[in-house]
């Protein structure tokens, strides 16, 4: 059975499938409570963690060992330490992404918060503690973003990517701050923005295209604001990236991000939140391009929504629509996106109208499975072991 987790701005909901034509919406969990996230561990089928902003407990994490069947919140969610003299006082506004660990540490979880923190648990979730690699380093300040500034909700930790060929070797987000990776399981950060432009500057720019000159591009620091960042789980030397300022892929040991977005239809553009890769072909991946001009909208280019695809690492985009409303100004959270591993593989999108869009078919055609859901902030595809 095909499940996808779909967490909102007032609960979590669960639709499930057994054959991608028929669907099945379960009744809301946590309902009037913010769920930022919600994950089934691949690793056991069962256990399920959800990110949830209570109005009563605050930010905290819950967890079940039934595929959601109940739920018992953690007994220590992730929270900083108490300020030593001459340190500004953090406190978790929200737990904003939850990854699974290696497939060789079946304890492991990541998380991500707001203000900007990792932090790791080795007990399938009950108990959190800070990654201190990252959040007590000396440069913390300066790499993240003011947790009074950047996006709506705050300054966001995403995108936390396991190298499935070795537990030691991470990826993370910092929305705004940029790209880091750690080579030893979180105890060290380097930043890894070469290539990326910014709002101020863009060290690939096209010869000709004006650039300003007040501000110099820096290799680090919260200028840099990648939306959603992905490794390949089969070639995971092959990384992709939907950023603030376009679209871009990596290829492993190369350090230097390349702006594929540029292929992308000029009328379209390549800003966007989201971005899924194809389980088992890596020059396939999705984007959902948003409005990027004059005030930033974040809806639909031009009032036509579509999915984008490319099948040659983004040397070529294709607008994939049928099915979709023929106008309408969806928007598209970074999380929103999830992609299923049947054949062909199945690509579902979320939006912040509570609409949720399906395709069985890699994108050629789309049906709504669900309508009138509160403001979707994840969709995540899963297979529980009930």
């Amino acid at each position: 059975m095909l499940e996808l987790l779909i967490s909102t701005r007032k609960g979590l909901f669960q639709v499930s499938s057994s054959d991608r034509e028929t669907w099945v919406l379960g009744e809301p969990q946590f309902l009037g409570q913010i769920v930022h996230h919600a994950v089934l561990d691949p690793r056991d089928g069962r256990t399920m963690l959800a990110a949830v902003r209570t109005g009563h407990l605050g930010p905290t994490l819950f967890r079940s060992g039934d595929c959601g069947a109940t739920w018992s919140e953690t007994a220590r969610p992730p929270a900083f330490r108490k300020a030593r003299g001459g340190e500004t006082p953090r406190s978790v506004q929200h737990t904003f992404w939850i990854t699974p660990g290696h497939v060789s540490e079946p304890g492991v979880w990541w998380a991500g918060t707001s203000p900007q923190a990792l932090w790791v648990s080795e007990d399938a979730g009950l108990n959190w503690s800070g990654v201190a690699g990252f959040n007590d380093h000396a440069d913390y300040a300066a790499r993240t973003e003011d947790p009074q500034g950047g996006t709506p909700d705050g300054p966001v930790l995403h995108s936390i990517l396991v190298d499935p060929r070795d537990a030691d070797h991470m990826y993370l987000g910092l929305s705004g701050g940029g790209v880091y990776e750690s080579l030893d399981h979180g105890a060290n950060w380097s930043p890894m923005n070469d290539g990326m432009a910014t709002a101020e500057a863009d060290p690939d720019a096209p010869e000709g295209e004006v650039q300003p000159t007040s501000i110099q591009w820096q290799p680090w620091g919260p200028s840099h604001d990648p939306h959603c960042v992905q490794i390949h789980p089969l070639f995971p030397d092959r990384l992709y990236q939907q950023n603030h300022c376009g679209i871009y892929r990596l290829d492993r040991p190369e350090t230097r991000w390349q702006r594929i977005g540029r292929n992308m239809p000029a009328d379209v553009g390549d800003i966007g939140f989201v971005m899924g890769v194809h389980p088992r072909d890596k020059e396939t991946c999705w984007v959902f391009p948003m409005d990027g001009t004059d005030v930033w909208p974040r809806t639909s280019p031009g009032g036509r929504p579509a999915v984008f695809v490319t099948r040659d690492g983004g040397e070529r985009w294709i607008r994939q629509d049928a099915g979709l409303p023929e106008r309408g100004w969806l928007t598209v959270k970074r999380q929103g996106l999830a992609l299923d591993s049947e054949t062909p593989v199945g690509v579902y999108f979320g939006t912040t109208s509570g609409g949720v869009w399906a395709s069985a078919d890699e994108g050629a055609r789309w049906q709504q499975i669900a309508a009138h859901l509160p403001e979707i902030y994840s969709v995540e595809a899963c297979y529980p072991q009930r």
